[in-house]
């Protein structure tokens, strides 16, 4: 049960750091000096254009957000399950 909550917990951090990555933040919880005094991380999100900015893939930043999504995510999936003890039923 513990391992399933901890699961739960990362999964659903990385998926808040996917969200804050993405063009689709559209929350300010915290002042224009960035949160923790990191000016790299700007309030209002969208990273992800930052960093594709003056590249070729800057057009395609929502399709390389998706694709970089489902790809952490799957890698995410496939350490939980070599981590997890398999089914004892």
């Amino acid at each position: 049960m513990m391992r399933r909550i901890l699961t739960l917990v990362v999964v659903l951090l990385v998926g808040f750091a996917l969200f804050y990555v993405s063009r689709f933040w559209g929350f300010r919880l915290w002042g224009n000096e960035g949160l923790l005094g990191f000016t790299a991380l700007r309030p209002q999100g969208g990273l992800l254009a930052q960093w594709l900015r003056g590249t070729p893939l800057a057009p395609y930043e929502l399709l390389v957000w998706a694709l970089g999504s489902v790809l952490i995510l799957t890698g995410l999936q496939k350490i939980f399950d070599l981590l997890s003890p398999g089914d004892t039923d």
